[in-house]
């Protein structure tokens, strides 16, 4: 009897672990319905299906097994940023509830973009700042400012499978805020979006 308990006591936490799982027929499918080159439609809060899929949380991916899937995912998501002039775009913004996200490192020459697979922020300072005229693509026609760390150590995969860790600084848009876009795309895949950050 006890050895049954344990047995479904391991089961329950481990089945709360959300484990790494390969992706769905269906993330398949969306990813590949067009070319590396095609945009994909950018979901909005303002539709009812759309809401629901950005304030899901996402989960992990399996760079090993789904390579190429995913370089062909990112490949779209940096032609979907470009196409619509944003600074970063997650994965649930194009309707793939995975841990991905662009963002474009504006504390570098030429303003390269940079991919976050399973990302994870691991610290951040005791204060925060308030980020002026804080955006996105899922929430058209609207800005407000919204609470940020002005730094946060992070460390995610590279599109090259490699592990970086690196602290972001940054939160001005005069020069320097990589470490709010880093912020506000990690946010998409908790399922927050900026408007729940509004400062007060």
């Amino acid at each position: 009897m006890n050895r049954f308990v344990v047995i479904l006591f391991t089961l329950a936490f481990l089945s709360s672990c959300n484990p790494i799982k390969n992706m769905t027929i269906a993330e398949k499918k969306l990813i590949q319905s067009a070319d590396s080159e095609t945009p994909f439609r950018v979901l909005l809060v303002t539709d009812k299906v759309d809401s629901l899929i950005l304030r899901a949380k996402s989960i992990d991916v399996n760079w090993l097994e789904e390579k190429e899937i995913i370089q062909h995912l990112v490949s779209r998501m940096k032609a979907t940023m470009k196409f619509e002039s944003g600074v970063g775009i997650a994965a649930p913004q194009v309707g793939i509830s995975r841990n991905i996200f662009l963002f474009v490192r504006v504390d570098k020459p030429d303003d390269p973009i940079a991919v976050a697979i399973n990302p994870k922020i691991v610290s951040v300072p005791d204060e925060t700042i308030c980020f002026e005229r804080d955006g996105c693509l899922s929430v058209p026609d609207f800005a407000g400012n919204s609470v940020r760390y002005p730094w946060i150590e992070v460390e995610y995969m590279n599109e090259n499978g490699e592990t970086i860790r690196e602290k972001l600084m940054g939160y001005s848009r005069k020069d320097n805020f990589v470490a709010v876009i880093f912020q506000h795309e990690f946010d998409h895949l908790q399922g927050t979006l900026f408007t729940d950050k509004l400062c007060d």
